[in-house]
C-alpha cells in the first residue's frame, strides 16, 4: 500500500472523460484501488478542479465534484504553515510555478510515497519528502 498523490490535470482529466487521457487515469485508479493504495491530494485540488463547472455555470456538476472530493475515496491535505515554507523553498530552488508548487509542498508534507502528473517540467524532480515524482505513464498500474 503506498500514498499517491494526484496532480490537479488527473481529476480532469476523469470527471471531463478526456478523450486521450481518461481511459489511462481510470487505469490509474483501478491499479491503485488493486493495491488498496491511497489516493491523495491537496485542498487546492478542489479549487482548480471545480473552475470549470463553476465558470460554465454547471452548478450539479460542481456539486458532484464536491462530493466526490469529500468521499473516502480522496484523502485532502492541507496546506498548513509549514508547507508554506516548503512552498517557498520549492519556488526558490527550482523555480517553479505558485500552483505546482503548491501541490509539491502539501504532498511533502504528508510524506506520500508518488507524485503523479502529467507535467513534464514535474517528472523527476526531487522534493524531500516525496520518494518519487512520475508522469501518467508510470509503469506501476
Amino acid at each position: 500500500m503506498s500514498r499517491v498523490y494526484w496532480d490537479t490535470m488527473l481529476f480532469v482529466y476523469l470527471l471531463e472523460e478526456h478523450p486521450l487521457h481518461a481511459a489511462r487515469v481510470r487505469e490509474i485508479a483501478t491499479g491503485m484501488d488493486e493495491r488498496h493504495d491511497v489516493l491523495c491530494t491537496s485542498v487546492f485540488t478542489v479549487g482548480e478542479v471545480l473552475v470549470g463547472p463553476y465558470k460554465g455555470r454547471a452548478l450539479e456538476v460542481a456539486r458532484r465534484t464536491q462530493e466526490f472530493f469529500r468521499s473516502p475515496l480522496v484523502e485532502l491535505l492541507p496546506f498548513t504553515s509549514d508547507a508554506a515554507e516548503l512552498y517557498a523553498r520549492v519556488r526558490a530552488e527550482h523555480g517553479i510555478p505558485p500552483a505546482d508548487a503548491i501541490h509539491l509542498a502539501c504532498a511533502a508534507r504528508a510524506g506520500v510515497d508518488l507524485f503523479l502528473t502529467n507535467d513534464r517540467r514535474l517528472r523527476g524532480l526531487r522534493i524531500p519528502g516525496i520518494q518519487f515524482i512520475a508522469g501518467m505513464d508510470v509503469s506501476l498500474y
